[in-house]
């Protein structure tokens, strides 16, 4: 069984959302399993209260035996969260010994604006899965969704536009485009396997 973590940060629930729908990618897959899987708080760096955390912290042993791994932030200015760069900072054993390398990877991200920096931050994800030599999967064009979507998506990974609701819900190409993702590095895992 092909182990794929997604691991996410998420602040109010629209980027956990979207780790769940990339799940269901995943788990489509014959002979893949979801990990979702998410990183600590940094103490004191933010002043909001953060979301009821739904998902296990990741251990650096679920992530050293990953086959494949999908990593997903909101957009903080055009970067990814503070948590999520943090917990990459801490991996440098890994890095070391090459246990990530040539694995696949994908990354995800949402935003409250339609620009409020999507892009920008799924490069930022990308830059320490490169540096593990993994290997970087978007969405291609091949997806229908892609070139209908008017929110969120974007062939280097899957987006999406929150809004300021507290419940904003993912429209339905904005769904497709998280489970392609899911499917699309799952399948990858079991080919280079």
């Amino acid at each position: 069984m092909k182990k794929i973590v997604v691991l996410y940060y998420s602040r109010d629930g629209s980027t956990r959302r979207m780790a769940n729908q990339i799940a269901r990618g995943i788990a489509s897959v014959d002979g893949c399993e979801a990990l979702v899987r998410t990183v600590a708080e940094i103490p004191h760096a933010e002043t909001k209260t953060p979301e009821k955390v739904d998902s296990p912290l990741i251990s650096k042993n679920e992530l050293r035996n990953a086959d494949g791994l999908i990593v997903g932030s909101p957009t903080r200015f055009g970067n990814m969260a503070a948590p999520l760069k943090h917990f990459f900072d801490s991996t440098s054993d890994i890095w070391l010994a090459g246990e990530l390398a040539d694995k696949p990877a994908a990354v995800f991200t949402s935003s409250s604006t339609m620009h409020g920096g999507q892009e920008s931050t799924l490069f930022t994800m990308m830059l320490p899965l490169l540096h593990h030599g993994m290997i970087i999967l978007g969405i291609p064009y091949t997806e229908p969704a892609l070139s209908k979507t008017n929110q969120g998506g974007t062939p280097y990974g899957a987006s999406h536009v929150a809004g300021h609701s507290a419940m904003p819900s993912m429209d339905q190409h904005e769904k497709t485009l998280c489970t392609t993702l899911g499917m699309r590095v799952a399948k990858t895992a079991v080919k280079l396997s």
